[in-house]
């Protein structure tokens, strides 16, 4: 029988504290992080009365000038206000512009000299500038959402595909704006 290598053991001691010592630091930094549903009844900003529901149904959409603007306008006041329409007296009013890309994604040879675009791609973007009732800006943003289709042969049946798509990008589009202006509240709340 031998004795164990002092060597060794000093190593496996000092691997353990550094181990040890690691925890401690990683438990240290999950404690500051504070996770909370966005669906609760608790209010996003700091001195709120109401919820987070209520909150976002208080922003009123400016109208916009375009088709698929309005697609994503139509789609915001839905989600805000979950279905009941833009409040009568809000408390923070939203500025939207969306924009429009349609590229082509794919060109394939037919039995033709032409290239045929056989498959397309609209990205909707969305710029956002969040107001509360002073006037005062709470937030200002930007995100996209591609979204992608089939453009067959037929001109109306290809024109049709284009519109799907803008109605789905639209759906996408106010989904994502929904939850990063949810995410501008509660940081704006922190910040008051």
């Amino acid at each position: 029988m031998s004795l164990p290598d002092p060597e060794q053991s000093q190593a496996a001691r000092l691997l353990r504290r550094a181990a040890l010592c690691g925890l401690v630091a990683s438990l240290a930094l999950v404690s500051a992080c504070t996770v909370r549903p966005l669906y609760s009844s608790q209010p996003l900003t700091a001195g709120a009365q109401v919820g987070a529901a209520a909150e976002l149904a208080s922003i009123s959409i400016k109208p916009v000038g375009t088709r698929y603007g309005q697609q994503v306008r139509n789609n915001l006041i839905f989600a805000f206000g979950q279905g009941s329409g833009e409040p009568a007296s809000p408390a923070y009013t939203l500025d939207l512009g969306v924009s429009e890309l349609v590229e082509s994604a794919a060109i394939v040879q037919v039995q033709t000299e032409e290239d045929e675009p056989t498959a397309g791609t609209v990205t909707l973007t969305a710029n956002y500038v969040l107001r509360d009732a002073t006037g005062a800006v709470v937030a200002v943003g930007k995100r996209s959402i591609p979204s992608s289709f089939d453009r067959p042969r037929q001109e109306f049946a290809a024109y049709r595909a284009q519109i799907d798509a803008e109605n789905r990008a639209a759906r996408e589009l106010a989904d994502l704006l929904r939850l990063a202006i949810a995410q501008d509240l509660a940081k704006h709340g922190k910040k008051a």
